[in-house]
């Protein structure tokens, strides 16, 4: 069988049906209809559902996601070198994420440099709300 009802990617991506409708309204994979109309989507969905799934995980953005697809052609399943490139132009990004959930995860007791000068640690942190000048919103923990 060469294409797949919207159940059977369902079963086999363990995902609600509706998240597959989603991820096709959304551009991120494709299906044709049948003489009854029909969705049959093509067995390659199932990796790229797998992607999906992978990146977002990592907290990868749909939108980041479908960018990267578009790196593909859609009439085959992604290779093994497909998977490199895209996890290669994800990398970068997961690292940021990765120092950005350490920093919070180490310092989430800490005054986060809101400005509010109303913790009392923030005078040591924070002094005369110099953090200001860097931007709005918690300096120290999301700096981004």
């Amino acid at each position: 069988m060469d294409e797949l009802s919207v159940g059977e990617v369902a079963r086999r991506t363990g995902l609600a049906v509706s998240a597959i409708h989603f991820y096709e309204a959304k551009g991120l994979i494709r299906s044709n209809r049948s003489a009854g109309n029909q969705r049959r989507y093509p067995r390659e969905v199932l990796r790229r559902v797998s992607i999906i799934k992978v990146a977002q995980r990592t907290g990868m953005p749909l939108k980041t996601i479908r960018e990267a697809f578009k790196a593909l052609p859609a009439e085959r399943t992604p290779t093994v070198a497909d998977w490199a490139k895209l996890s290669s132009l994800w990398k970068a990004e997961l690292e940021r994420r990765i120092d950005r959930l350490t920093r919070l995860r180490d310092h989430l007791t800490d005054c986060i440099g809101c400005g509010c000068l109303s913790v009392k640690g923030c005078p040591l942190h924070n002094p005369w709300d110099r953090l200001a000048e860097q931007g709005a919103g918690p300096r120290l923990l999301d700096p981004d």
